[in-house]
């Protein structure tokens, strides 16, 4: 019994050439027909015919995957590419789903993927879900539980919320020969395998707590009874109308919100999106009213060590086991690229000499990201998924 993994990547000009390119790199690496591929792609690409190229290359595949802001291979981070994961193995099966209109209920399309996904499952009990929200159109933390009302309130869910080059406008999602906007892209694993996750941010809180008195979802309206952009034009000296002039997320990226919550030893990140003309700030996912909420800072340092950490905690989890990753998947914040710039190949380097040069590595640089509070994978009464900004999750996959 064997677990195979291979990763490439093209930027080809030619959207089905770029497809192409990758996966056959992929496959080379791997050496075997795929029972499942893993595409993140620029939103650059003609989406249609990239997973043509993709699909041609692999014969057909299960695919799934998103568009992202930035993609991540045992290279580093790269940007405007088409990167392909391709996994074959005779102890996991690979069950696809796709749940649509996210902007109509996403809850409901959380719940959509996740009964597709379980329904293919059938009497194999799932081990894990990985999941590709579109978050623009919808509160991403409602999308998570969509997926656990259907998967159970104890259920280990990694991800990374699509992207778009950090624009902010559309991103797609896939499924085989499907790329749609809006949607939730996904695939539950069942089978004969080990695995391991982390989970860190390394934000820091700068300034003083302040108490959530109106919010409407991933709408927070005011802060201590005052429009909630209060707390950026405090900081930052920004009149309202200037924070309106481009998305706040492109100004706010490395200044995000971090919310205390019960049980978790870091803040919970939540990133602004938007502004409106009254000062309310449309977040990545909801800010509950009553929270103490507070601007957070982060410095490369920090959030060099947050991601060695996620990285050493997903290793413990293999050494329980007594395996080793066969290949590992790694959802990284946009924020976190912006924050290191030219650097950020420090931070996929750091990872890697963790968890192995050798291990198979794809991931992407997110709009949000999923995981269990502190990477709990095992003991079922405390895995609890959450929603992230801001955050780097790993999750790694082997025999």
């Amino acid at each position: 019994m064997a677990i195979c993994a291979g990763v490439g990547q093209s930027r080809e000009k030619d959207a089905a050439q770029a497809g192409y390119a990758a996966c056959k790199i992929a496959l080379e690496n791997c050496g075997k027909k795929p029972d499942l591929t893993i595409v993140f792609s620029s939103v650059s690409f003609d989406q249609q015919e990239m997973l043509k190229g993709v699909r041609e290359a692999s014969n057909g595949a299960p695919l799934v995957g998103c568009t992202d802001a930035g993609e991540v291979t045992n290279e580093g981070p790269s940007q405007h590419s088409v990167a392909v994961m391709a996994i074959s193995s005779d102890q996991i099966t690979f069950h696809t789903g796709l749940g649509e209109n996210v902007k109509e209920g996403a809850r409901e399309a959380g719940r959509a993927v996740a009964e597709e996904v379980k329904k293919k499952a059938g009497v194999e009990p799932l081990k894990a879900f990985i999941m590709f929200p579109d978050v623009l159109t919808g509160n991403g933390a409602d999308i998570v539980r969509g997926v656990l009302d259907i998967m159970g309130e104890h259920f280990p869910v990694v991800g990374g919320a699509a992207g778009d080059d950090f624009l902010f406008e559309k991103t797609y999602e896939y499924l085989n020969d499907e790329a749609v906007s809006g949607a939730v892209g996904g695939v539950g694993l069942t089978g004969r395998f080990s695995m391991g996750s982390g989970v860190r941010h390394g934000w820091m809180p700068i300034g003083v707590p302040m108490k959530v008195t109106k919010s409407e979802g991933s709408v927070l309206h005011e802060l201590d009874g005052k429009p909630a952009i209060a707390i950026y034009e405090n900081y930052f000296g920004e009149k309202t109308e200037e924070l309106r002039k481009e998305p706040l997320a492109r100004m706010a990226i490395t200044y995000p919100l971090g919310i205390k919550l019960p049980g978790m030893d870091e803040y919970l990140i939540r990133d602004p999106i938007t502004v409106d003309e009254k000062g309310a700030i449309t977040c990545a996912a909801e800010v509950p009213e009553g929270s103490e909420v507070r601007l957070m800072i982060g410095s490369t340092e920090k959030a060099v060590e947050a991601a060695q950490d996620a990285a050493r905690k997903l290793m413990k989890d293999f050494e329980k086991a007594g395996t080793k990753p066969k290949f590992a998947l790694m959802f990284n914040c946009i924020a976190r690229e912006k924050l290191f710039g030219a650097r950020a190949k420090e931070e996929i380097d750091a990872v890697l000499k963790i968890i192995g040069e050798d291990v198979p590595l794809l991931g992407f640089y997110t709009y949000g990201e999923q995981a269990p509070i502190g990477g709990e994978l095992h003991d079922t009464e405390k895995i609890s998924s959450r929603f992230y900004n801001e955050t780097v999750v790993m999750f790694a996959v082997g025999e």
